[in-house]
This record gives structure tokens, C-alpha cells and sequence, in this order.
């Protein structure tokens, strides 16, 4: 008795390896049928049983869609069958997608983050009021909270102005301001509280359940 064995290597390339060759398989066997009722009838049955190989998928939107259309790239779109939806092109899927811009930074002050800039884009939307001197002050009282969260543990407010011209391409100007912002000490004490009462919570909890563990323990030597 002689068996043909039959190796990957000489077995043609699979389009979506995913599925299994199985499932290329009778993706062509559907194509080579003649009646085009038959195949509708196949091509369902096809669709179906990808669905069930890929059921992490089920909860993703147009799931169905989805499979129908990478059954017609698995038939390379030569497949003749009904799709309840719009069949894909070739030209479509391989057209290229456009290139995205390369996102914008906060100049290099980067530990202000991108957020500085679009607040500082808003403010001067405004117009010169009390309303947008207000928001000014807000916006330069976070850089400095920024500043030191990244940087030393002072800093003085003129640096803080003179990052605040730079960054608003001169049209807000606080370097011969006379204002004084948030002291240091007041933005490290505020952060300085957050990371406490986050230290403390999990203490607890830790100090809860060793204590819980503890009771248990004793318990059991009682039972004994």
C-alpha cells in the first residue's frame, strides 16, 4: 500500500491562515459550483462556521460583516454569491491608507504635557478680560505644579512667564507681571497629601487582611 503525502510546502498559500486550510478548502470547492443557489447556500454555511472558530469575536460591532467580507478575500473575490452586504473590492482594501501626522509636542518643554497648549490655544481665543486673566493664572499655576512634578523642588515664577511666552508664541506676557504664584511648598504639600491618603488606604487594607488572616488561623487551631 503506497500513501501520497502531501507537505505544506507544496500545498498552495493560504489567504487568511487563520481559519485553516479546511476552511480554504471549501471556500473553493464554493466557487467551483455551478449553480449559483448552491453556492449562496455554501457560502452561508461557511460564513457561519467561521463565526463559530472566532467566538471572542462575536461582541465585536458588524461581526457578520466582517466575516462575510473576509470570505470574498479568502475566494481572492472571485466568489459569485449574494452577501447581505456590500461586497468588498480588491482595489479598495489595497489602497493605501493616508498617512497621519506626526503628533505635536509642547515645544521642549514636554513635562507640561499637550494639554498646557491647548489651554493656552483656548485662552487666546478670549477676549482680554478679567475672565481670561483668570484663566492665564490658572494655566501658569499648573505649569509650575508641573514643573515641579518633573523638575526640581522650586522654581521660580519668572521661569514659569517667560515658558508661558514661549509656548503662547509671545501673545501672553507675564514677565513683568507683578503677580505671584502658588507658592512650592502649597503644590508639593498637595501632591505630597494625594500620595499619603493613597499610601494610608492600602495600609488598611493590608493591616485588614492580615488581621483577618490571623482570625482565621486561630479559629482553626480552636476547631482542632
Amino acid at each position: 500500500m503506497e500513501f501520497e503525502l502531501e507537505y505544506n510546502s507544496e500545498r498552495p498559500l493560504m489567504i487568511i491562515p487563520e481559519y485553516g486550510r479546511h476552511i480554504q478548502k471549501l471556500v473553493n470547492h464554493c466557487i467551483a459550483l455551478k449553480e449559483k443557489e448552491e453556492r449562496n447556500t455554501m457560502a452561508k454555511a461557511i460564513a457561519d462556521v467561521m463565526g463559530n472558530l472566532q467566538p471572542h469575536l462575536r461582541d465585536v460591532p458588524d461581526f457578520k460583516h466582517k466575516l462575510w467580507d473576509q470570505l470574498f478575500i479568502m475566494s481572492n473575490f472571485g466568489l459569485d454569491a449574494d452577501s447581505p452586504y456590500e461586497k468588498p473590492s480588491k482595489e479598495e482594501l489595497q489602497e493605501k491608507p493616508e498617512s497621519l501626522p506626526y503628533p505635536k509636542s509642547a515645544s521642549r518643554y514636554r513635562y507640561y504635557g499637550n494639554n498646557i497648549q491647548a489651554m493656552i490655544d483656548v485662552a487666546l481665543s478670549w477676549e482680554e478680560e478679567e475672565k481670561r486673566e483668570a484663566l492665564v493664572y490658572t494655566i501658569a499655576n499648573h505649569m509650575k505644579k508641573c514643573y515641579l512634578n518633573w523638575n526640581k523642588d522650586t522654581v521660580d515664577d519668572a521661569v514659569i512667564f517667560k515658558h508661558l511666552f514661549e509656548l503662547s508664541d509671545g501673545k501672553i506676557d507675564l514677565r513683568n507681571s507683578e503677580e505671584i504664584l502658588s507658592e512650592s511648598m502649597n503644590l508639593l504639600k498637595k501632591r505630597t497629601t494625594q500620595q499619603g491618603k493613597s499610601n494610608t488606604k492600602n495600609f488598611k487594607t493590608t493591616r485588614n487582611s492580615t488581621a483577618n488572616n490571623n482570625n482565621n488561623n486561630n479559629n482553626n487551631n480552636r476547631n482542632k
